[in-house]
């Protein structure tokens, strides 16, 4: 049973994070994942700040890293879908040091414009924070889409 009172456990019961559990299992085609808790398929996006300091940030990111960034913004795009009736999907321009831009669109409004930089160290300090950085880019994604619904359902 979780124990609530634990805010790693309680931010496993947020909207955000279930909705990041439910994408990484269905990218999980042979199921390999079935045995693992929900805290074990998100413990990789967890990387204290002792272990960002450890990271090189010479040289290519790894495409797990690339692949995270990928589900994380995509979970936001489907929590935007599920609070608001639109579709949002992101698009990732990366370059291999590891500076980008991520967009996420929802019909023909820019709904998430952001500037990613050093990528090799994309993570959370513990699952709360993941939680809260899911809902934040959530609740601006829902607001610009409140803000201007026209363009979005167009």
């Amino acid at each position: 049973m979780l124990d609530v009172a634990d805010p790693s456990t309680a931010a496993l019961a947020e909207p955000f994070t279930r909705t990041l559990v439910r994408l990484l299992r269905a990218q999980d085609t042979h199921g390999a994942w079935d045995a693992k808790s929900d805290a074990e398929i998100l413990k990789p996006f967890v990387v204290t700040r002792e272990e960002r300091r450890a990271m090189p940030i010479i040289g290519d990111p790894d495409p797990d890293v690339l692949w995270r960034i990928e589900m994380f913004y995509t979970a936001v795009g489907l929590q935007v879908e599920s609070e608001t009736g639109v579709m949002a999907g992101p698009m990732t321009k990366m370059s291999h040091e590891g500076f980008g831009r991520l967009i996420l669109i929802a019909g023909k409004l820019i709904v998430l414009s952001r500037h990613l930089r050093d990528v090799h160290r994309f993570g959370f300090d513990d699952l709360s924070a993941l939680a809260t950085e899911g809902a934040k880019w959530v609740a601006k994604a829902r607001a610009e889409i409140e803000a201007h619904p026209d363009v979005a359902r167009a």
